[in-house]
């Protein structure tokens, strides 16, 4: 049905949210079942790897050698993952997906807030003119700690998608943006 049943990647996630550092290395596995009708398939996903939660010391304004900080940054690195499902036809995509398995699988394991525990989305592809595509996205998730969110933006591509610019208002009043580039229809950055 012209695309692969099978994929594989990797996923390297820092992120600093004040003191706070997670790193997250994850190695990924997709398995894709086409239909009948072209364009429809159903995909599964599951990524495995390591996480990494530490404070940056080196911002502390206080007490660097804190017995609370150095408890917190002595944690071993641990093994956790995610699985997500998507269901393509057409222009319309719905996804599900569970990440950071580790804190769903063992909720008293993990004593953190800001974490996904769960995700789902709806989008729909609109072709435009000139190799240009417009997708409208609604994602609704459960954040812990915090009440669920809403989001709600859209991506433009560019070039027959070698081009993407994306923008997504969340109902906790923020606001994402990004970029991303098509290499050869085999590498997206």
């Amino acid at each position: 049905y012209g695309f692969a049943k099978t994929g594989i990647g990797i996923n390297v996630n820092n992120e600093k949210a004040g003191l706070l550092k997670d790193t997250r290395v994850l190695a990924s596995y997709a398995y894709h079942i086409p239909f009948e009708k072209p364009g429809t398939r159903l995909s599964f996903g599951l990524s495995l790897g390591l996480l990494s939660q530490r404070v940056d010391t080196d911002e502390i304004s206080g007490n660097p050698d804190d017995i609370a900080i150095g408890e917190h940054n002595s944690n071993r690195d641990y093994f956790d993952g995610d699985f997500g499902t998507a269901f393509t036809t057409g222009g319309l995509t719905l996804q599900a997906a569970i990440p950071n398995l580790k804190s769903f699988f063992k909720k008293d394991d993990i004593k953190v807030a800001n974490v996904i525990t769960f995700f789902s989305a709806a989008s729909y592809r609109i072709p435009l003119n000139n190799g240009m595509e417009l997708e409208p996205k609604l994602t609704y998730r459960g954040v812990k700690g915090f009440d669920d969110m809403l989001d709600v933006g859209a991506q433009f591509a560019l070039a027959e998608k070698k081009f993407m610019v994306m923008g997504m208002y969340h109902s906790n009043e923020s606001a994402t943006f990004g970029f991303g580039v098509d290499l050869k229809k085999r590498y997206l950055l």
